[in-house]
């Protein structure tokens, strides 16, 4: 254990991204002197192991955070509305891995290669983008500062680890039923929560959690609107479309940019991508070379390649961007978040 550490609470920590969150805060050596694994009641009392010590996850209550002073939060949006509150007022700053506090404008949102600076105005509460988004914006960024930024239009094609275990297993069984010759039922994808259920095995759902009055996903939603808060451009034009495939980890995006700047190459794009922080370029159609999901997981980088030229927009480049959805998406970028308010002193 560290000598000069942080009392640090991950909750959630029996769930895939909690799981990642544990990994990731050992793999960095992230300064903690003392760890505290909360969960729901359904989960407490499971052990869970980290730095070669064995703990027992507790009940997540109010008073659980008493003396914590970092809590990562992957429970669900109903935990931390109910629960971060409480953290805060016992002294803790929360870094929040759901929705719930996303949009809320006293909330920065933060991706730490994009705006590590809004870290500086927290009420207490971080909160960490969608798996989806953050990718996208850890990718133009880049451009955005150098070429400038006008439009985005992206297509993604996400693993199914994303909507939880479950969905991981529904692949699974299914993809076994459909070979075997066997009938199934459908129960979890594309929404848990929506009436109907669709096969996700050897199949393509464009469907990624409710959809909305006007004709978008909630999942599509949330990509245009924390693109435009993480940038800080509410004037950006983002248009997301949001499928998912019978892939297990890894979501892999298809996307269109339109720039500011005239003449730029699509050469010019790959040197600037390629000395970016969090980026690993792969991008040489020559040799066949590009990134697939099934190259990136357990990576914490952002991967790009196909950067072409809009071959009738002079401003316009293709692009293909891929990250593993737990780590990037989720645990990396919340463990990263807790080492920019080491490194900036706000904790």
């Amino acid at each position: 254990m560290e000598a000069k550490g942080y009392h640090v609470a991950v909750v959630g920590a029996t769930g895939a991204v909690g799981q990642q969150m544990l990994h990731t805060l050992e793999q960095r050596n992230f300064p903690i002197s003392k760890l505290t694994l909360l969960s729901s009641e359904r989960s407490a009392g499971k052990k869970v192991m980290f730095r070669d010590e064995e703990y027992t996850v507790e009940v997540a209550t109010p008073e659980s955070f008493e003396g914590v002073q970092i809590a990562l939060f992957s429970a669900g949006g109903g935990v931390s509305k109910q629960l971060a509150p409480e953290a805060v007022k016992r002294g803790a700053i929360v870094v929040d891995n759901t929705s719930a506090y996303r949009m809320d404008e006293n909330v920065p949102l933060v991706v730490p290669e994009v705006n590590e600076e809004a870290l500086k105005t927290h009420n207490g509460i971080i909160a960490n983008p969608n798996c989806s988004t953050i990718q996208m914006v850890v990718a133009l960024e880049p451009i955005r500062k150098q070429y400038g930024l006008n439009k985005v239009i992206v297509s993604t094609y996400q693993a199914v680890s994303g909507a939880g275990a479950a969905a991981i297993n529904e692949l699974k069984e299914q993809s076994k039923a459909i070979l075997n010759g066997e009938n199934f039922t459908p129960e979890i994808l594309p929404v848990k929560g929506d009436e109907k259920h669709y096969q996700i095995a050897f199949n393509v759902i464009p469907q990624i959690d409710k959809f909305q009055d006007n004709g978008y996903t909630f999942e599509e939603m949330k990509m245009i609107n924390e693109t435009k808060k993480i940038m800080s451009m509410e004037d950006l034009h983002v248009a997301a479309t949001c499928v998912r495939l019978p892939v297990e980890t890894g979501h892999s995006e298809s996307v269109y940019v339109e720039v500011d700047a005239e003449g730029i190459s699509a050469q010019q794009i790959k040197d600037l991508l390629k000395d970016s922080d969090g980026i690993i370029l792969q991008d040489d159609p020559s040799q066949q070379i590009y990134p697939m999901p099934a190259n990136c997981v357990g990576e914490n980088d952002v991967f790009v390649g196909r950067i072409r030229k809009d071959l009738d927009r002079d401003n316009g480049f293709h692009m293909w961007i891929v990250s593993d959805n737990l780590l990037k998406g989720a645990a990396w970028n919340s463990v990263q978040i807790a080492e920019s308010l080491v490194k900036l002193q706000l904790v």
